[in-house]
């Protein structure tokens, strides 16, 4: 009997830690399952945290005046050239990536580079034709933008919108952080999701959207190389070039890198292959949605005989009979949405290009106070905006003019990269490759082509 007592007060004592070792294993893989299924996310939150400047970037290539020309492509070649969609990526990323490479290394922006070792009638040639460039674009964007209110609630004032989104963008840009700010654009790179699901509510025919893609296919009659030469012109456009550079130093500022000297210890092979990251994936969802706008457009209005579209505004009007509703409110809204992403980008490359070429203070890091003209020019470039839309200027005519100037400045912006990218005194470990290089150059020659084509079609 005490035998008995004995095993069992054995078996107790034993039983105890047993039963505390299976718990414990069975908590381990719970927790181990846990960390499998929230692995994904950890990933997901990561690649997120690690985008920003070059997805800001992309997404501004999608302004109303891209979205415009996109919808008259499919609308008047149904899905004939979504190649191009495909074709620019590559040199797009090629030439963003050089930019932000330029401003990670030199701590400087594009103008500020081109200032120091380029002579200064050149620069201001280039910063000039741009600031009437981008104003140009900026007054298109503020029209599209109130017409796409418009859309939604017809009674509202299009003089009181224009005026809103002008004063909003500004007010945005001079008394917000710019470490908010630069969260604020890179969520309403979100709104361009508008457009893909506008594509897949319009019955798209995806075997011959994913022919056209890959095989590509030209008429050159005169109206399809002008139209060519704008998406070439609003996709490898020339205020990205300076916004691009400009806003990797102002990343490195908002990490209070603000001494020139600390600039080379801080960049890596790491910071490179962040950033890279961050560029081809802005550049590859800016040209998805060019992709999907062209095609929403083919699938569509092409298809039921609609082949003159003038703005953004008259793409979703056009779209409602035939994809419905849902695709007519996704188009709507993502003309307001990411025009207020573009504005800012548009003045504010403007401002960044004028003020290093006059060695004036700059940054969306600074005060007002500190930087009276770089604030100065994007007040003026949107005042201008405003105007344009009030003295009868055609949409259309304001984006051709845009285009013509930047037609003259790419092949010229892109010259001024790729050397200074290319220069081993300037850019140490981190110059260009050879195929970098050779990309480099055959982007300038295809800009000029595009730029000569166009201003040739336009006046022969």
């Amino acid at each position: 009997m005490n035998e008995e007592k004995f095993e069992r007060a054995i078996e107790k004592v034993f039983e105890e830690p047993a039963k505390l070792l299976e718990e414990g294993i069975e908590f381990i893989e719970k927790e181990e399952e846990a960390l499998v299924s929230k692995k994904p996310f950890r990933v997901a939150e990561e690649y997120w945290e690690t985008i920003g400047p070059g997805l800001t970037t992309g997404a501004a290539d999608d302004d109303p005046s891209g979205i415009a020309t996109y919808s008259q492509t499919g609308a008047q070649y149904g899905p004939q050239l979504l190649w191009l969609s495909a074709f620019s990526f590559p040199f797009m990323a090629v030439v963003q990536e050089m930019c932000a490479r330029i401003g990670l290394v030199t701590g400087h922006g594009l103008a500020a580079n081109i200032r120091k070792s380029y002579p200064r009638w050149a620069l201001y040639l280039v910063t000039s034709v741009l600031l009437i460039a981008n104003t140009f674009n900026i007054g298109a964007d503020f029209g599209a933008m109130a017409q796409g209110v418009q859309l939604i609630f017809p009674h509202s004032s299009f003089a009181f919108l224009v005026i809103g989104f002008g004063v909003l963008s500004v007010l945005l840009q001079i008394f917000t952080t710019y470490a908010r700010y630069a969260k604020v654009l890179k969520y309403l790179s979100f709104t361009l999701l508008a457009y893909i699901f506008a594509a897949l509510l319009s019955r798209l025919d995806w075997n011959s959207a994913l022919h056209h893609l890959i095989i590509p296919s030209i008429a050159f009659d005169k109206q399809q190389i002008l139209l060519i030469c704008a998406i070439l012109g609003t996709t490898i456009s020339p205020y990205l070039f300076f916004w691009q550079t400009a806003q990797e130093v102002e990343e490195q500022n908002l990490q209070g890198h603000e001494d020139e000297s600390l600039w080379k210890q801080d960049i890596s092979r790491g910071t490179i292959t962040k950033m890279r990251k961050d560029v081809w994936t802005g550049m590859f969802f800016s040209n998805a949605v060019m992709f999907f706008i062209i095609a929403a457009a083919a699938g569509t209005l092409f298809t039921h005989g609609i082949h003159n579209i003038a703005t953004a505004a008259d793409a979703a009007l056009a779209l409602r009979p035939f994809a419905g509703e849902a695709a007519f409110y996704f188009f709507a809204i993502g003309i307001v949405g990411v025009g207020m992403l573009a504005i800012p980008v548009l003045a504010g490359s403007s401002a960044y290009a004028i003020s290093e070429s006059f060695g004036f203070k700059h940054g969306l890091y600074r005060r007002l106070k500190e930087a009276y003209a770089f604030y100065g020019v994007i007040i003026v470039s949107v005042l201008i905006g405003i105007i344009l839309n009030f003295i009868g200027l055609d949409p259309m005519k304001a984006l051709i003019y845009s285009a013509v100037a930047n037609g003259i400045v790419a092949p010229i912006a892109l010259i001024f990269i790729v050397k200074l990218s290319s220069d081993e005194g300037l850019m140490g470990e981190y110059v260009n490759s050879r195929f970098v290089r050779i990309i480099g150059w055959v982007t300038i020659i295809l800009m000029a082509i595009a730029g000569i084509a166009a201003i040739g079609a336009l006046f022969v």
